[in-house]
């Protein structure tokens, strides 16, 4: 990037728009960044890009950088670990295959567990789909927030610790690549790979470090450490090897408007974070207040 541009304001490299499981659209989603006084906002929908040209024109409007992103889904053995991607090309074919993937899978998962809930709660498909836009990656939330319409459960937060939660009985998995394959595709579309909130479990369940090494020789640039649901101790640990490693350490929200309690820029990224990150970015650039 230009050595004279300079970030203004906080930096929150984790969101979510109506295209995945947020409550606002792209552009309300960056209206809202703009009036929390952040200086910059990366869009990272759930394994779809397709908000990125209406919040790049709101980006454009309200005079805010926007980092255009993706929360990729992948799998490690039955664990779920998801990977932000960074200024990649869009219109890549590894991407756009593996993506498309990912959202039928998850589409068939939710339809699954609506005939599987249905039979026991007053639950439809179509109160799931009254829950989406068009172009939604549909997902747990959605089916959350139908089950808060219907008046099943009184929010989205008590249905994933109830129906939604993998020992009622309902829940069901869904494809996801491997880490490594992730990784491989994002370099390989000019992107940039950071693993997003890898301590959520705790320390026994962290990545082992031959794994993450793994990830590092095939591009890995860092993790996301400053995160609500990271724990104390994991974190702890994952900050070591960061550092032995030589992995940036990101901070972000992982905003979903009013999916979820946590708030915009409540965990920033250092601006020589993003600086590096906008040298590597390689696939799409960022629209610079």
């Amino acid at each position: 990037m230009n050595a004279e541009r300079r970030f203004v304001g906080p930096i929150d490299l984790h969101t979510h728009s109506r295209v995945s499981d947020g409550t606002e659209t792209p552009g309300e989603l960056i209206r809202a960044a703009h009036a929390a006084g952040l200086g910059t906002v990366a869009l990272t929908d759930h394994d779809s890009t397709t908000g990125w040209s209406e919040a790049s024109a709101a980006a454009r409007e309200v005079a805010i950088t926007l980092i255009p992103g993706m929360e990729f889904s992948t799998r490690q053995g039955y664990a779920s670990v998801h990977l932000l991607a960074y200024l990649f090309d869009p219109t890549d074919a590894g991407i756009i295959g593996e993506t498309a993937r990912i959202r039928e899978a998850r589409h068939t998962r939710a339809e699954a567990m609506v005939a599987r809930i249905g039979a026991d709660y007053a639950l439809t498909w179509d109160d799931v789909l009254a829950q989406t836009t068009p172009g939604t990656t549909i997902g747990r939330p959605h089916i959350a927030d139908a089950l808060v319409a219907r008046g099943v459960v009184p929010t989205r937060s008590d249905a994933f610790e109830g129906i939604l939660h993998w020992r009622a009985g309902y829940y069901q998995p869904h494809y996801a690549p491997d880490p490594l394959h992730a990784v491989q595709l994002v370099r390989a579309a000019g992107g940039v790979p950071v693993l997003a909130h890898p301590a959520t479990r705790g320390v026994g369940d962290l990545m082992d470090e031959a794994r993450l090494a793994e990830l590092v020789e095939a591009g890995l640039f860092g993790l996301e450490l400053d995160h609500r649901e990271n724990k104390p101790e994991a974190k702890a640990r994952l900050a070591v090897l960061a550092a032995r490693h030589g992995l940036f350490v990101t901070g972000s929200s992982d905003y979903h408007g009013a999916g979820k309690p946590n708030r915009l820029g409540e965990n920033t990224t250092a601006p020589e974070v993003l600086d590096a990150i906008i040298a590597q970015g390689a696939g799409s650039a960022p629209i610079f207040a």
